[in-house]
């Protein structure tokens, strides 16, 4: 029994150290951390002859805001609406000047529905010949 013990440890020993050799397991390429290369110097380009731009002129490779945001959308090209899109903002007309200062102004007259006209909108579709009024108590 004393034998086998001390041949399995023997054997144990010998494989964990065969495993810390190079051709083991634990075998890794890795980047040798002091090879470190200089870079090159900046270099000024001899192109002296660019104007500088005007003083509140928008940059030329920038655009306004509402560019920058649809090409980040939808790259370089701006979607096409479709008929149906086209045919709900020509039904809807132009806003009135201002609306978006006085819709959260507190002086505007506004009615709470409450959960009434949600219900309303989420019941199933039918004819009509079930509907009912119920007056909540």
């Amino acid at each position: 029994m004393r034998k086998a013990t001390t041949i399995i440890l023997l054997a144990g020993a010998s494989a964990m150290l065969a495993a810390c050799g190079t051709g083991g397991i634990m075998n890794r390429e890795r980047p040798d951390e002091f090879a470190v290369q200089r870079q090159a110097p900046l270099v000024i380009p001899p192109e002296f002859d660019l104007e500088p731009p005007a003083p509140g002129a928008p940059r030329p490779t920038e655009g306004t805001a509402a560019q920058q945001a649809l090409e980040a959308m939808f790259g370089d090209q701006a979607p096409q609406r479709s008929a149906t899109e086209i045919s709900a903002l020509r039904q809807a007309g132009d806003p009135e000047p201002g609306i978006r200062s006085s819709v959260g102004d507190t002086e505007t007259f506004t009615v709470d529905k409450g959960n009434a006209t949600r219900t309303i909108i989420a019941a199933p579709e039918g004819d009509g010949q079930d509907a009912r009024a119920v007056i909540p108590s």
